[in-house]
This record gives C-alpha cells, structure tokens and sequence, in this order.
C-alpha cells in the first residue's frame, strides 16, 4: 500500500471515527424523561406530515423553478 493510499485510510478511518463518536455524544440518551416545563404539542397526521415533509418542499420548488425560467426568458434571440 503507498505512502498517499495510507495517508487517504487514516483520514477517513479518523473522520469516521470522530463523527460516530459525536453522533453518540448527541444522542437522546434520557429522551423518556420530561424536562421541567416540557410540554409537546398534539403529533401531525400522515396527511399533515406528508403535506409539510413532501408536498411543500416540491411546490416551493417547482414555485422557484418557475420565477427563474420567466425571469430568464428574454425577446433578444441568443448568439452563439
């Protein structure tokens, strides 16, 4: 194995290492318990949860999309 391949393993193998240990670090380990003055609302419905993680996110783009190809429409013919 070269030089530059060992070099490109230990730093992969040490950024691998270093983000399982902080998303271990970041884990909800009491998420059972409830803080003082923790008060959850009622959950989403399917239909809600599909509305907001799905449907927004493609309108807002298609929305977008659409500002940029009006806006780039012009009535001078291109030159190449």
């Amino acid at each position: 194995m070269s030089t530059k391949a060992k070099k490109n393993a230990l730093r992969a193998g040490t950024i691998t290492a270093g983000l399982t240990l902080m998303l271990l670090m970041s884990s909800p380990a009491f998420a059972l318990t409830r803080d003082d003055g923790d008060d959850p609302g009622p959950g989403l419905s399917v239909m809600e949860t599909l509305g907001l993680y799905v449907a927004a996110p493609i309108v807002s783009f298609l929305v977008i999309a659409g500002l940029v190809m009006i806006g780039s429409k012009s009535d001078k013919p291109t030159t190449s």
